[in-house]
């Protein structure tokens, strides 16, 4: 009887120590973004996930004498901020213009780097900048540059769609006063003709940029360090919209080798100048499957455009004068609709989702026919197709997308932009630049991020934006498209989670899903509004394992 006993006590000790946490979280407070909102005050941990939220009394008892406990002093919880749409951390070897603020401190930073290079040598940005951060809100073209680089040829990298170059850039790549505007890109001209030195989109395809060939150490190396940027800001998951094989294998390598810190989900990229028939071959010579993969790498589908960023985003009516080209610029049509029609009803037939960068309204309808094109084939509704950036909706398009169930990613461009915005597109457009609460209202499913590092890739900043609708050097755009701090919370927690097929798993605290939490310094729902966008993160865990503390 006796040896039944201690089996018996034994077995119960077992079963004790298997539930014991690894770790208890206590004397915070913890907004939990379950569909109640509820606010707790304790966690508990074990192997990677969350096993209880409740009470700091309750919590405590649950822990062992193994347990790590770890008092929060009153700091407050959110679960891990996630980015819808996020390139990279930005930065890189290029000129960094992210800290000029005037057109003269981007002179200085392209002086100095003249200084230090070889005659004829390329000198080219990052891309971590753009001319609303300048005092004089405009772009520094080619006749500003000259002065300073009048031999070295330079190209300027303004975000995702645009190249500045000065003269001697425009002379190596044979760009001159007869040269042709491509398809789907801009050659931007002075009043007597000639190139000011501005490329648009396809435009860009003329200049051929220097290549530095990394190894696969080096760019594992590259994105550890912004991983731990990218921590720092409180991210625990990111999906990236459109990258290479080669990017994807590398991530797959860093997983294999436990380096990978960061939960990602990759859209990868159509071949250059897809057509059905090569988006087909490309999927088929890959050896990726739709949706492979983990909790810590999946495929997502493949990630499609339309039209161009801020400066050519494809619109119904024309865009604003002077830049509007005496009433006939409308934008850039980067994918004819019958070509994107054909290549998203072949990646339908082959099961892949699809995310397409559309910034005007025109170019949104070019998506939702192409979307409505597939689904007469084969049901899309509850794949989690998606619409990339979404800028300026109509009111008729909000139906459409419910009926197909397409998610929206949405951002903060007109936080960086809006000067800029209103200068291309007036600023009643440029005031609905995106409209969150619209498409809230109308029911319509949205994830935040941030296009980094087209725009700081900080969420505190996004949610201060989509809260305040606050610019960077701009005042109040569009308060009537405000959001509340839940919301905005929601969306950049949930709502991605649910556009990844992983709201089961991860976008809130709640027993049995994923670690992954932000402990922030300030209560994000009872701060000043202006303190969301300072907020300082404290801890990143992803996993239940600490990435970041301060």
């Amino acid at each position: 009887m006796r040896k039944m006993m201690r089996s018996l006590f034994a077995f119960l000790a077992a079963v004790a120590a298997a539930q014991t946490p690894d770790a208890v979280y206590l004397n915070g407070r913890i907004v939990t973004v379950d569909p109640r909102f509820s606010i707790a005050e304790a966690i508990a941990i074990r192997q990677g996930r969350f096993t209880a939220v409740g009470k700091s009394g309750e919590i405590q008892k649950l822990a062992g004498p193994s347990t790590r406990v770890i008092d929060l002093h009153g700091k407050t919880v959110v679960p891990g901020f996630e980015d819808s749409h996020l390139h990279s951390a930005g930065g890189g070897p290029g000129v960094d213009l992210s800290n000029a603020r005037s057109l003269a401190g981007i002179l200085a930073a392209i002086r100095e780097r003249v200084r230090s290079s070889q005659p004829g040598d390329v000198i080219v940005s990052n891309s971590d900048w753009h001319e609303a951060q300048l005092k004089e809100q405009r772009l520094p073209l080619r006749r500003d540059l000259d002065p300073v680089s009048p031999a070295n040829p330079v190209v300027l990298v303004r975000g995702g769609h645009e190249f500045i170059l000065n003269s001697a850039a425009l002379a190596k790549w044979h760009i001159e006063k007869t040269t042709v505007s491509p398809e789907g890109g801009q050659i931007s001209r002075d009043p007597d003709g000639e190139p000011n030195g501005e490329l648009i989109d396809r435009a860009r395809t003329l200049v051929s940029l220097p290549q530095t060939r990394l190894t696969l150490d080096q760019q594992i190396e590259s994105w550890t360090q912004q991983f731990h940027k990218l921590h720092a800001a409180g991210l625990t998951s990111i999906r990236q919209p459109g990258i290479s094989l080669e990017q994807y294998h590398m991530f797959q390598g860093m997983k294999s080798r436990g380096l990978l810190t960061m939960r990602v989900t990759a859209m990868l990229s159509a071949p250059p100048n897809p057509d059905a028939a090569n988006v087909r071959a490309f999927i088929e010579s890959s050896g990726v499957r739709p949706d492979e993969g983990d909790e810590w790498l999946k495929i997502a589908g493949m990630k499609m455009y339309v039209d161009g960023g801020f400066e050519g985003g494809r619109m119904r009516e024309p865009y604003e004068e002077p830049y509007g080209k005496d009433g006939t610029f409308r934008g850039l049509e980067l994918m004819p609709p019958d070509r994107f029609t054909e290549i998203v009803k072949e990646l339908n037939r082959l099961g892949w989702r699809v995310g397409t960068h559309a910034v005007g309204d025109a170019a949104i309808d070019e998506v939702l026919a192409g979307y409505e094109a597939a689904n007469r084939e084969k049901p899309i509704k509850g794949r989690r197709w998606a619409i990339e950036h979404g800028f300026l909706p109509r009111e008729e398009h909000f139906a459409r997308i419910n009926a197909l169930g397409v998610f929206v990613t949405v951002q903060d461009h007109l936080y960086l932009a809006g000067p800029s915005l209103v200068h291309y597109w007036g600023e009643a457009r440029a005031a609905r630049v995106t409209p969150v609460r619209a498409y809230l209202d109308h029911g319509v499913e949205v994830a935040a991020g941030t296009d980094a590092p087209v725009v700081p890739f900080p969420p505190l900043w996004t949610m201060y934006h989509f809260v305040t609708r606050e610019t960077i050097s701009g005042g109040v755009l569009g308060p009537d498209q405000k959001i509340t701090r839940q919301e905005a919370l929601r969306i950049a927690t949930m709502g991605n989670a649910r556009l990844t097929f992983e709201e089961q798993i991860k976008g809130s605290i709640e027993p049995g899903k994923l670690a992954d939490f932000v402990v922030l310094d300030e209560d994000i729902l009872q701060a000043d509004p202006k303190r969301i966008e300072q907020m300082k993160v404290l801890m990143t865990v992803v996993g239940g394992k600490t990435v970041f503390t301060r």
